[in-house]
């Protein structure tokens, strides 16, 4: 058997958060709902049964958990700052998907969400 890809994954997180650029947003905060898929080799786990020989979903958690705690102007800062933390941290990741959705936008429109989506390459 060959593996051609493989990737671990963490769909739509909810969290409730304080980003934004208006005062209101910064003092009501927003729900959002946050997605990743991160590229890396599961070749070794798919053999060993090792927990060691993967990444680790809650230890991915945990830090985008962290940065969705931290008030920021513009969601796209936030993505930004989750992606640098987990290429750091976890170098066995080569690509990440992140999706952050802010579930109640201020722009008076019906809608089910507004958000960024970014793909990254780690280039270590």
């Amino acid at each position: 058997m060959k593996l051609t890809q493989s990737y671990i994954f963490l769909r739509d997180v909810r969290f409730h958060a304080f980003h934004g650029v208006l005062p209101q947003e910064r003092t009501v905060g927003n729900d959002y709902v946050f997605s990743l898929r991160a590229g890396y080799d599961v070749s070794r786990a798919m053999q060993t049964d090792d927990v060691a020989h993967t990444l680790n979903y809650a230890a991915l958690y945990e830090v985008v958990r962290q940065e969705m705690t931290i008030p920021s102007n513009l969601i796209e800062h936030v993505v930004g700052r989750i992606g640098e933390r987990l290429l750091a941290e976890f170098p066995a990741i080569t690509t990440l998907h992140l999706t952050l959705c802010k579930q109640n936008p201020p722009m008076g429109a019906q809608l089910q969400g507004a958000g960024v989506e970014v793909f990254l390459e780690n280039e270590q």
